[in-house]
């Protein structure tokens, strides 16, 4: 398979066939993101494409399920998209599900019709980064979209037929905005109403502005216990029609798996006693992103 750079995909998609299509991340602004910093974004050509697709054909028959990577496949022109999802489909017809990353650009691109196009050819899910839904915290972090945006786009994947999975930061406001960016982000997710969530936890690195800012003292880390904190407010503030809510992400402290609205006491109870110190928190060493 041809791979070029640092290839990432959600947890979900651990035994998936990572299929690289684009390189880099459309956007590629988010101060806390530092994983396609010094990549210029490009559409791989097809032939690379068709080429890892016959390998896949002849080495991966065990996967069900196939990932298309990097930070926003979905931009991928719909025609160009469309013969992707026929040639997989055609190719390796034991899959039974195809995801893809997408932002708030890329799903704008996207018509309804065509989303549903795409849906009626193999795609399954979108994974799409919310990371916050307080939109000073967005304006901070750089993400170039407001909340409502968000939501809206949200809402056309799943009114299109297609699953759609969410993520969101534990500590992206810092210390300041820690209780208003937790409250706010469980109203977003009311609003969009996604059939998944993943709640992942900050993780500063160096090549990152918000890595320097918090090395130069302009950004302040919560505490474990405070980023405990905020899952509880964010729980307790999402209301799902039946969602699975996952905070179970290797740089999280404490995993919790609920399906709301039915685990959502339950949910808040188990990190009640994390606060209080009767649950063991992951240790710094082991968590990674």
């Amino acid at each position: 398979m041809d791979y070029k750079g640092i290839i990432i995909r959600p947890p979900s998609e651990a035994h998936s066939i990572i299929l690289q299509v684009t390189v880099g991340c459309s956007h590629n602004k988010c101060t806390f993101c530092g994983t396609y910093k010094d990549v210029c974004f490009s559409i791989k050509p097809d032939s690379v494409i068709e080429n890892d697709i016959e390998f896949a054909a002849r080495y991966c028959r065990r996967q069900r399920r196939v990932f298309l990577t990097d930070g926003d496949a979905l931009i991928l022109p719909q025609a160009r998209l469309l013969k992707l999802l026929r040639t997989i489909r055609r190719r390796l017809p034991w899959v039974t599900r195809v995801g893809i990353y997408g932002n708030a650009k890329s799903i704008r691109s996207k018509t309804p019709a065509e989303l549903i196009s795409l849906r009626d050819n193999g795609l399954g899910i979108v994974y799409m980064g919310l990371e916050s839904g307080d939109d000073v915290t967005l304006k901070n972090v750089r993400k170039g979209v407001s909340v409502d945006t968000m939501v809206e786009r949200g809402r056309k994947v799943m009114e299109a037929g297609i699953k759609l999975s969410v993520t969101v930061l534990l500590g992206l406001a810092g210390t300041e905005r820690s209780a208003v960016h937790a409250q706010a982000t469980g109203h977003a997710l009311s609003a969009m109403d996604p059939n998944h969530i993943g709640a992942l936890s900050l993780m500063l690195l160096p090549n990152t502005p918000l890595g320097r800012d918090h090395a130069q003292g302009r950004f302040k880390l919560i505490s474990p216990i405070e980023m405990l904190a905020e899952l509880k407010t964010m729980i307790a503030n999402t209301d799902l029609s039946s969602g699975l809510f996952y905070a179970n992400h290797a740089s999280n402290y404490l995993p919790i798996k609920a399906r709301l609205p039915r685990d959502k006491t339950t949910a808040i109870s188990l990190i009640d006693r994390a606060l209080k110190g009767d649950m063991p928190l992951r240790p710094e060493s082991l968590r990674a992103l």
